[in-house]
């Protein structure tokens, strides 16, 4: 049977409350949010490339020089969750703009720290501020577009938005740091952040604040926060500590410890941070287990692509930029037109599993690719497959995600998928590198050469990934449901499509 998708219909959406609004007006404010979230998009990797650059100038050591990066990511990962619920609570256009202010202020900050603790507060600024605008932008995204067929086509831009900037931002990155300096890469947000809040105050419109806008579950949000922020600490430095070190086991001990009183309060408390009843709406749990496992696969494709082309191939970083573009090209194609047309024609599942699987293949085209690489011959068609599958799951991924969630709690359900991939991207890829270079040095100490081992160690990594990818495929097809009706409560009655 054909699989049709329910999206919940408002009276009042987040732009113009009780109208719809103008339909070019809607276009443009999509436009604006999706420029916010490339901005955020680009900063998880133009930094990378400019580390070398940052280490010199300011005297790093090459111990405090992973905190430029961690910093942010600890920041960013930790208040996913929280910035998604305070939009529900007290508005999320406000809260949109809070946090575009907020990353472009220490955006300014980072290229004018005089020192490595400036830059690393700066950067844990723009981390939190990114979560904000992250974690409710998908739900600014929703009240622009109750309508099914308009929801997807956005929801196809906003994932192609997502997927591409971490590649864009590599070669943006290259170009800035080369032709005028790593300032840059900071420098360029402050145009894009004062752009996107003149937009934003000019095309969204005040939304409804939730009935408990003046309460916060204080203790759920310290707990929660706080389990969050120990848990990506400790996947962050997984791979200096060791996987099975005492610190690291600390982290990981002390994070569930906060994760099970964080559970307790949000079941006995009136206004939870997180309504446990959500979880036993299956499209959300299984759209979040699915969301995890495609972040494995997304994160991995990108950075061990990186790796692989410059440590092992000898790519320089404008070249691994160049090298994603088709691939970045064809993700745009689907995910803009195709992906939104398969959705509102065979409605969610089969896309979604589809598009997942045909990313599997492109990785394991990839784990194909030898030392030296012939590029169009062995790193292009891996290349074009995974982007033409991610172009064309996304926007079911998303939508399964959100699909039959009530409006207010939108901006909860939007900080969730947007945390599962946070996380679960950064717990798989550490534990990828981590298993490529134990392989690699085993492949080593048994006699092979150094850079043929290190290509067998991302190639095995590779085909990890591409399992990841496969299982999310198969989650996708076995688990998700389709939305029929919403009872009273919010609680969707779901049956199989």
């Amino acid at each position: 049977m054909t699989e049709q998708t329910s999206i919940p219909q408002t009276a009042a959406s987040e732009v113009g409350q009780g109208a719809a609004p103008n339909t070019a007006k809607k276009w443009f404010a999509l436009a604006t949010l999706c420029f916010g979230v490339l901005m955020i998009m680009l900063d998880s990797t133009i930094v990378n490339v400019a580390l070398p650059s940052i280490k010199t100038d300011l005297q790093f050591s090459d111990s405090s020089l992973a905190w430029v990066v961690n910093g942010y990511f600890l920041f960013y990962g930790g208040f996913l969750l929280l910035g998604g619920r305070l939009g529900d609570l007290f508005g999320h256009r406000k809260l949109f703009l809070t946090g575009i202010g907020l990353f472009t202020f220490a955006s300014l900050a980072c290229a004018a720290a005089p020192s490595p603790l400036i830059l690393i507060v700066a950067r844990a600024a723009q981390g939190f501020g990114g979560a904000i605008v992250t974690a409710v932008a998908l739900s600014l995204i929703m009240g622009l577009f109750p309508d099914p067929k308009g929801r997807a086509t956005a929801m196809g831009v906003y994932g192609f938005v997502c997927a591409s900037g971490s590649s864009i931002g590599a070669l943006l990155g290259g170009f800035l740091t080369n032709s005028f300096g790593w300032q840059w890469i900071f420098l360029i947000n402050l145009p894009i952040g004062v752009f996107v809040v003149a937009l934003s105050l000019q095309l969204l419109s005040r939304s409804r604040k939730g009935e408990a806008s003046a309460q916060l579950d204080v203790f759920g949000a310290i707990t929660g926060t706080g389990a969050l922020m120990l848990a990506v600490y400790a996947i962050v430095n997984g791979n200096s500590w060791g996987w099975a070190s005492a610190q690291l086991l600390g982290c990981i001990a002390s994070a569930a410890a906060l994760f099970l009183v964080f559970l307790k309060i949000e079941s006995k408390v009136e206004a939870p941070l997180v309504p446990l009843r959500l979880f036993r709406l299956q499209n959300v749990s299984a759209a979040n287990i699915v969301v995890t496992l495609w972040a494995a696969a997304l994160f991995s494709w990108f950075f061990l692509s990186s790796l692989y082309l410059q440590f092992v191939s000898g790519y320089d970083p404008m070249t691994v930029g160049l090298a994603f573009l088709p691939a970045n090209l064809i993700m745009a194609i689907f995910s803009l037109s195709v992906s939104g047309w398969l959705v509102n024609k065979v409605g969610i599942r089969w896309p979604l599993t589809a598009g997942l699987a045909t990313a599997a293949a492109g990785l394991f085209l990839l784990a194909r690719m030898p030392v030296q690489v012939d590029f169009v011959y062995d790193v292009m068609p891996g290349m074009l497959l995974f982007g033409l599958g991610a172009g064309i799951a996304i926007n079911p991924m998303l939508l399964a995600a959100t699909n039959g969630v009530p409006e207010s709690e939108s901006g909860l359900v939007s900080g969730l998928v947007n945390t599962s991939f946070a996380m679960g991207g950064a717990f798989w890829l550490a534990l990828l590198t981590s298993f490529a270079t134990y392989y690699t040095q085993h492949l080593e100490r048994a006699g092979l050469e150094e850079m043929a081992a290190l290509g067998a160690g991302y190639r095995a990594a590779f085909i990890a990934a591409a399992g990841c990818a496969l299982l999310a495929a198969v989650l996708g097809a076995s688990t998700l449901k389709t939305t029929q009706a919403d009872d009273n409560d919010g609680t969707p009655a779901e049956t199989d499509a």
